[in-house]
């Protein structure tokens, strides 16, 4: 009874927020009040921290200040941009009722939910990167996944093990994740968590729900009946995604299985070392995508993005794929106005010609499932129909190019209907507004209402001179005038001397001090018009603008066709490219077991070098030749070299060319690495024990058609312990996971395993000592490196040259005292013949002068002196 009392102090309007605001208690409520959105009470003071506008307090309710912060309708946008990227959830609530029929307070509803998962409009997306709501549902280890795109429709399911969560999180571009309540969020997840109650993930439930969006009977066309806990995500995920939307999701009508032995696998810590999207700083560049991606599309930029971290062991679609860069390579591409004429004629690159086209074409994935949002605004519309009338000219050149199969069916698609095209074109203007409230939008002709009501507005001032010129005639008032004013609306203005004339049909509307100021029933009739042609001609748009939304509907299907072959399209024409640029060969794949690759580079570092400067190695491993054991400098090229070889394997699965003379490549399911020192402290776990995690990985999982890259193994605990460690995982390697393997080491005792191990081979960065300075020469050699060269290095560094005399005086006496207690000598070089010569006594001298306190003489003296020395 208490808590309804109170609420009765409240004012109606807040009466309203706070029933709204109750629905939506953990999320930001933008209120709408005419031209603003409002936030009241916590939400104002959460939100002007969060943007940095005023807070402000107006009024009061239930006896207490009103506290305040809004932001402009027009420009929520970039607020909402903002909010979602800190992570937070928004309800938008608009004013559904009429005004002028309220009783109270309008009628106010949520009508959309904005959250980091759900994003459609392209002011809130970042458009080179996908954005994805995630949900995951565990039980008994096991982990049920679903995600959707809600830009593009796309929707999968599939399940794995919990320890394998981790990798397919750092695989996918999740903006949000959903949970059950009281459910563990994952470890070091950087997307935002929603947790749902549970009763959304219940597995009838979520069968009727996508059967009912799929229009379906059953689930059994979509190969998807087996993964309960798949479907359990699957169904809460979907009734999240309606619920922001507040509406149905027209334009997901499918979902699909991804089965992960389609792709070939990556841990979360191998796509993190190869520095595939971001480098390990967490920078966008330099990367391997920031390399490739001269996408001309939006949609290609993500497509490659998704390609890069979903290689494919299906050879048939790589083959395809490979066979169609190969083609865009060599195919001149006609000149166009020869192709349209039907005939054949070099103009240049046919992968340069397509990109071209591409170019402005907008960013039709997105911009469909905005039509199916019913959200998409004017220009997306007039830029989808633009696009629609460059795409059959673009298929036309390609159908007179000598193309493969694969780029003639993705051809094929960019026909577009003729009907869909027409419509865009009858209905839209040329060039219309920007947003629908500021009319232009719908093409003159197409509407006879609308026309009427543009006329009416377009014709005003030439009625007002008619009517002007009648009344002077009429009245015989040679100084009268027909005028407009926001406050009066249409007048007719005599002066005070002249009014006396005015006929008998004329009602004063306003005094001046000079002038007298009238109204006609003619110019009444016409300014109730006028005045409403505005609103009504708005209205009307808007009315037209609906229903070409609804005529665009049974489109989306086709259109989403169109945006997928455009977004592949783009991608091989773009490998092409980079082929041709940074002089990249086509990978071949064999039957055998094998990874050959010969003069091959690392894409990245060869471009920020320059490629003049880089060093190309070769790299053979087969069924005899399982591990390369390689040993050299520090800074000498072996985590490059490795990471190269692992980089020319991902781009051949991807369907790209690779930055090497020739690649031949058996069959690979997993690429694993274990490179660098890094720690986990907000999981409890040291530097050596992230190490040995990853490396308990490997072990655990790699098969023989594995690629496994190790560095620097063992480094992080004592000299015994991490021997001990490099030599029973090499071994392991070897006799239990026969993988394909690099084992990067300064631990030489290592180097004996190929006296026991014939599938091993010893293999070495070269480098040369000079006056114990250090030339990298950064070339792979046979055979084991002859020392660390760790004191030369320290010395590159900066080293203080004392420290490192230091050090070569310790190095010295743990050499010689190997044989007595047989440390670990190999890990430096062998004990030199002949130990260094003491100091010269010159310099021994020239380190007793202090040259400021020599005078003349003695300074004289002292070089006399050293002369004799020398």
């Amino acid at each position: 009874m208490g808590e309804t009392e109170n609420f009765q102090k409240h004012t109606p309007m807040m009466q309203q927020y706070l029933r709204i605001k109750a629905e939506y208690p953990d999320m930001l409520l933008f209120y709408r009040m005419g031209d603003f959105y409002e936030l009241f009470h916590d939400d104002a003071v959460r939100v002007a921290g969060l943007l940095d506008i005023t807070l402000t307090q107006r009024g009061s309710s239930n006896g207490q200040p009103i506290k305040m912060a809004g932001v402009p309708h027009h420009a929520a946008e970039q607020y909402l941009a903002r909010l979602v990227k800190l992570g937070e959830f928004v309800a938008i609530c608009e004013q559904v009722g009429d005004p002028a029929s309220s009783k109270g307070p309008v009628e106010r509803k949520v009508v959309r939910i904005v959250t980091p998962g759900t994003l459609t409009d392209s002011a809130l997306l970042d458009e080179k990167k996908d954005s994805l709501l995630l949900a995951l549902h565990e039980r008994a280890g096991r982990v049920g996944m679903a995600w959707m795109n809600l830009a593009s429709g796309k929707f999968y399911v599939s399940e794995t093990d919990a320890q394998a969560l981790a990798a397919e999180l750092e695989r996918l571009p999740v903006s949000e994740i959903l949970v059950e309540e009281n459910a563990t969020p994952p470890a070091s997840c950087r997307a935002a968590i929603k947790t749902l109650p549970a009763w959304n993930f219940d597995l009838e439930a979520a069968r009727r729900l996508l059967c009912q969006q799929f229009a379906t009977h059953d689930l059994s066309g979509f190969g998807c009946e087996g993964y309960t806990l798949g479907l359990e995500a699957a169904g809460a995920l979907l009734g999240y995604a309606r619920l922001t939307q507040g509406q149905g999701i027209r334009h997901v009508h499918s979902i699909q299985v991804y089965a992960v032995e389609d792709c070939v696998r990556m841990d979360a810590a191998t796509r993190r070392n190869l520095e595939i999207t971001q480098t390990l700083r967490g920078e966008h560049a330099p990367t391997l995508l920031s390399l490739l991606d001269t996408c001309a599309t939006n949609m290609g930029s993500r497509l490659l993005h998704h390609w890069l971290h979903h290689p494919l062991r299906d050879r048939g679609v790589l083959r395809a794929r490979l066979d169609a860069v190969a083609r865009l390579l060599e195919a001149a591409c006609p000149e166009e106005g020869n192709a349209l004429a039907g005939q054949s004629s070099s103009g240049g690159a046919l992968h340069q010609m397509i990109q071209g086209k591409l170019k402005s074409c907008v960013d039709v994935e997105r911009i469909t499932a905005r039509i199916a949002l019913r959200s998409a605004r004017p220009r997306d519309l007039s830029g989808l129909r633009d696009t629609l009338v460059q795409l059959p000219q673009l298929y036309e050149v390609l159908m007179l190019s000598r193309i493969p199969q694969r780029i003639g069916d993705l051809a094929a698609v960019l026909l577009p209907d003729a009907e869909l095209a027409g419509l865009l074109q009858r209905t839209l203007r040329a060039e219309p507004s920007s947003m629908l409230r500021e009319g232009g939008v719908i093409a003159e002709g197409l509407d006879a209402e609308l026309d009427e009501l543009r006329g009416i507005q377009n014709n005003c001032g030439e009625f007002l001179l008619q009517l002007e010129a009648r009344e002077r005639a009429r009245s015989g008032i040679s100084t009268l005038k027909v005028e407009f004013n926001r406050v009066h609306g249409f007048y007719i203005e005599v002066s005070l001397a002249q009014s006396g004339k005015v006929p008998e049909d004329y009602r004063r509307r306003q005094t001046l001090k000079n002038a007298e100021r009238y109204i006609t029933p003619e110019l009444k009739a016409f300014e109730d018009k006028a005045l409403s042609a505005n609103d009504r001609a708005l209205a009307r748009e808007k009315f037209l603008y609906e229903q070409l939304l609804d005529q665009l509907a049974p489109y989306i299907a086709q259109l989403q066709r169109m945006a997928a072959a455009i977004a592949e399209l783009d991608v091989l024409a773009t490998f092409a490219g980079r082929a041709a640029a940074l002089n990249f060969s086509a990978p071949s794949f064999s039957e055998e077991p094998v990874l050959y690759i010969r003069g091959g580079r690392h894409p990245v570092v060869e471009a920020q070098v320059g490629g003049g400067n880089f060093i190309a190695n070769n790299t053979q491993l087969s069924a005899t030749r399982r591990m390369l054991l390689i040993t050299g400098p520090n800074m000498g090229g072996k985590s490059t070299y490795m990471r190269q070889v692992a980089l020319i394997a991902l781009l051949a699965h991807c369907g790209s060319f690779v930055p090497a003379d020739e690649a031949v490549l058996g069959e690979i399911d997993q690429i694993f690495t274990r490179i660098g020192s890094s720690d986990d402290l907000a999981s409890g776990r040291s530097t050596f024990m992230v190490e040995m995690t990853e490396a308990a990985n490997i072990l655990h999982n790699a098969t023989e058609n594995s690629l496994v890259l190790v560095d620097e193994i063992g480094r992080g605990t004592s000299t015994f312990d991490g021997l001990a460690l490099a030599h029973a995982i090499a071994r392991h390697l070897l006799e239990q996971n026969c993988s394909y393997t690099l084992f990067a080491t300064h631990y030489f005792e290592l180097t004996r395993l190929a006296d026991e191990y014939a599938q091993l081979a010893n293999v070495h960065l070269a480098a040369i000592e000079h006056k114990h300075s250090i030339v990298f020469l950064h070339s792979v050699g046979e055979g084991a490196a002859s020392q660390s060269y760790g004191l030369q290095v320290a010395a590159l560094a900066g080293i203080p040259a004392r420290v490192i005399q230091c050090a070569r005086r310790q190095l010295l006496a743990l050499e010689q005292d190997s044989a007595a207690r047989n440390p670990q000598g190999d890990l430096f070089s062998a004990v030199p013949d002949f130990p260094e010569p003491p100091e010269h006594p010159v310099l021994a001298s020239l380190r007793d002068i202090t040259p400021d306190e020599l005078s003349p003489k003695q300074a004289l003296e002292k070089l006399y002196q050293l002369k004799q020395l020398v």
